[in-house]
C-alpha cells in the first residue's frame, strides 16, 4: 500500500532568497511547521512500513545497499580527521537527501523530529505556546517580540501580549538571536515547560513566567468574512489538511447566513497539502461528472482520474486568487476551476508543481517522501516546471522562463475553448502583480513597530486614546473607522523617528511614504487589539489583487454560465 499522498510548498529549500522581499516575511509563529521542499504533495492512505514497500524490483532496505552504506560510515568513523566530531544523524540525512535530489526537487528525507512535525502538521494543530514572534531592531540590536497570541493558547492564558520582549528562554539569553532560533527554543513536547523572561510592552516590567506547552489549532482557513455586501472572502492560505473541507463548509454556511451571493477564494501562499482534501474543495464547486485531475504513475494505485460526485455543487460566482506561493494542492484546485471554466483565476503565476509524493515510514521514526506519480489538470496539461538541468536554485527561484514556442507546446483549452498553458504553473486569466515594499518602506518597519508599541501602551502624549487594554478580541471584523491614523499622529511619528540616529536617515522620505506609514501603524494597532489574523483585514482593504477580484465577479458568473451550457450540450 502507498502512504499518505501530499502536496506541499516549502520555504526551506529557498534559503535566504525567500526572505529577501521584506522583513515582514521573517515573521515566525512559534509553531511554524517544518515544510517539505517547496511544492511537495501526498495523498492519503495508510503509511507504509519499510518491509512491505518495493520500488520496482528492489525492496527498500535491500541488504547490499544498507551494507555498503554501513561500511562507508564505518570507514569515515575510523579514518576521517575529525571523525569523533561527526553528527552521524546529520551525515545519514545529508546522504539520503543527496541521493533523492538526483531524482527530483520534491523527494525528501526527514529525520524523526522533522517527520513527527510533518505528520502533526497535517492534523491542523501543533504543540507549543501559541504565539507569533518577530525580530525588530533598535539601536543596532535585534530583539524578539511577541506580536500576537492565538485564542485560548498557553501564551494567551499566560498574559503575553503585543510588544512583549522575550529576554531569555529556559535561562538562555536570546537578545540578538533570530526569531527562528527563539521559536525553536520555545517549541517542545506537549506538557513540557517553557520558562520565559519577558519585558512587558505595556508596563515595561520584567517577569519570568512558566508556560506549559499544549495543543494549538492551526486551521487551514484563518479568516472568512464579507468584504462588502454580498461578497464573501475565504482566506485558505494555510495548506490542505485533514480538516480543510470541514472548515470550508463552516465558513460558507456562516457567510451564506450573512447574505453572501458571490465568493473570492484566496489561495495565495497556500503551500499545498493532502491531495484528497484539494479534490474535496474543488468538488464543492464543480458539478457531478466534472474532472478534477488525472494521476499517472508506475503502479495501478497511482493511476486514477478524480471526478466530482457532487450533485448539488455551489453555483455562486467565484474568483480564485493565486501567486507563486500557491503550490501543488492549490494548483490542483485552481487548475480544475480554470479548465472547467468554473472560476476566474486572478493574480500571478503559481509555483508549478505537478508531482505527487507518497509518504513512507522508515525505521527509528524517520520518513521519506518519494515521487510516485504525476498529475494533470482536466484538460490534460501538466503544470510541472522543468527541473532537468539539476539547478535547484534556479528551479525554486523561477529562473527558467519558457519561450512562447515552449508555452504553445504545453497549450490546452478550457471547456469553452479558452487557450491555457502548462509547463510553468497556472497562468492566471488576469495577471495582477503583488505590490512590493520599496527599500524605504522596509527600513521603516522597525520604527513603525516601536512607535505602535508606545501607542498601544498609552505612552504617547495626547494620543492616549490609542491605548489597547484588556484581552485580544478574537474573531473581530475590523471596521474602517477603527484605529484610523490622523495627520497629527503622522507628525508625532516623524518626531519619534528623528530621535533615533539610524532611523532618522529616512526622515527626508517620510512625506512620500505618508500613506504607507499610516496604514502600517493601523495594522500594528489592530494586531495589538484583535490579533494577527483579524489585523490582516487592514491589508486586504488595500490589496490590488482583491480589488480586481471584486471587479471580476460578474465576468466569473458569465464564464460559469457559459461552461454550464456547454456541458448541457455535450451531455445530450
Amino acid at each position: 500500500m502507498r502512504g499518505i499522498l501530499f502536496l506541499f510548498l516549502a520555504v526551506t529549500a529557498l534559503g535566504g532568497a525567500v526572505f529577501a522581499q521584506s522583513k515582514e516575511v521573517s515573521q515566525l509563529p512559534d509553531f511554524e511547521p517544518f515544510k517539505i521542499t517547496r511544492g511537495t504533495s501526498f495523498s492519503a492512505s495508510t503509511p507504509n512500513s519499510r518491509e512491505n514497500l518495493k520500488i520496482g524490483s528492489v525492496p527498500i532496505g535491500e541488504p547490499r545497499i544498507s551494507g555498503d552504506f554501513s561500511d562507508a560510515l564505518e570507514i569515515i568513523r575510523k579514518n576521517y580527521v575529525d571523525g569523533k566530531k561527526i553528527d552521524y544523524n546529520e551525515l545519514t540525512k545529508s546522504s539520503v537527501t543527496a541521493m533523492l535530489r538526483v531524482l527530483d526537487p520534491h523527494s525528501n528525507y526527514f529525520d524523526s523530529t522533522e517527520y513527527d512535525e510533518l505528520l502533526t502538521d497535517q492534523q491542523s494543530e501543533y504543540f507549543g505556546i501559541g504565539a507569533t514572534i518577530v525580530n525588530y531592531q533598535r539601536d543596532g540590536v535585534f530583539d524578539t517580540f511577541v506580536t500576537s497570541t492565538f485564542p485560548d493558547s498557553p501564551a494567551f492564558r499566560a498574559g503575553l501580549r503585543f510588544g512583549d520582549k522575550i529576554l531569555t528562554v529556559n535561562g538562555e539569553k536570546v537578545s540578538g538571536k533570530s526569531s527562528a532560533f527563539v521559536r525553536d527554543k520555545v517549541r517542545g513536547k506537549k506538557g513540557s515547560i517553557a520558562r520565559l523572561t519577558i519585558e512587558h510592552g505595556e508596563s515595561l516590567k520584567v517577569e519570568t513566567i512558566e508556560i506549559r506547552r499544549n495543543r494549538v489549532p492551526q486551521p487551514s482557513i484563518p479568516d472568512a468574512y464579507l468584504l462588502r455586501q454580498g461578497i464573501g472572502y475565504v482566506d485558505l492560505s494555510e495548506g490542505f489538511n485533514y480538516t480543510t473541507l470541514d472548515e470550508l463548509n463552516v465558513a460558507l454556511n456562516d457567510l451564506r447566513e450573512q447574505g453572501m451571493k458571490s465568493l473570492i477564494l484566496d489561495l495565495r501562499e497556500n503551500p499545498g497539502g493532502i491531495l484528497e482534501q484539494a479534490v474535496r474543495v474543488a468538488e464543492k464547486f464543480l458539478p457531478s461528472g466534472s474532472t478534477i485531475l488525472t494521476q499517472r504513475g508506475r503502479f495501478p494505485i497511482d493511476n486514477r482520474t478524480w471526478k466530482s460526485t457532487n450533485k448539488s455543487a455551489e453555483s455562486m460566482p467565484l474568483v480564485v486568487l493565486v501567486n507563486d506561493g500557491s503550490a501543488s494542492a492549490s494548483e490542483i484546485v485552481a487548475g480544475a476551476f480554470q479548465d472547467d471554466d468554473r472560476a476566474l483565476i486572478i493574480g500571478e503565476n503559481t509555483f508549478g508543481k505537478g508531482l505527487v509524493q507518497s509518504v513512507i515510514n522508515l525505521p527509528y521514526g524517520s520518513g521519506l517522501t518519494l515521487t510516485t506519480a504525476r498529475y494533470y489538470t482536466p484538460s490534460g496539461r501538466s503544470i510541472q516546471r522543468d527541473y532537468s538541468n539539476g539547478n535547484i536554485y534556479d528551479y525554486f527561484n523561477h529562473k527558467v522562463v519558457l519561450t512562447e514556442k515552449e508555452k504553445n507546446i504545453n497549450a490546452s483549452q478550457t471547456i469553452t475553448g479558452r487557450k491555457i498553458f502548462g509547463g510553468d504553473g497556472i497562468t492566471p486569466d488576469e495577471i495582477v502583480k503583488t505590490a512590493q515594499m520599496n527599500q524605504t518602506q522596509i527600513a521603516l518597519l522597525d520604527a513603525l513597530f516601536f512607535f505602535a508599541r508606545e501607542l498601544a501602551s498609552g505612552r504617547v502624549k495626547n494620543f492616549e486614546s490609542y491605548k489597547v487594554s484588556g484581552q485580544i478580541q478574537y474573531g473581530h471584523r475590523v471596521r474602517p473607522s477603527e484605529f484610523s491614523t490622523s495627520d497629527e499622529l503622522f507628525v508625532v511619528f516623524k518626531k519619534f523617528i528623528n530621535s533615533d540616529k539610524i532611523w532618522k536617515t529616512a526622515g527626508d522620505k517620510l512625506e512620500s511614504e505618508k500613506t504607507f506609514i499610516k496604514s502600517r501603524l493601523r495594522l500594528n494597532l489592530a494586531t495589538a487589539a484583535f490579533g494577527s489574523v483579524a489585523a490582516n483585514q487592514v491589508l486586504v482593504e488595500e490589496d490590488l489583487q482583491i480589488a480586481k477580484a471584486v471587479e471580476a465577479l460578474p465576468r466569473a458568473q458569465q464564464l460559469a454560465l457559459a461552461a454550464r451550457k456547454n456541458l448541457q450540450k455535450t451531455s445530450k
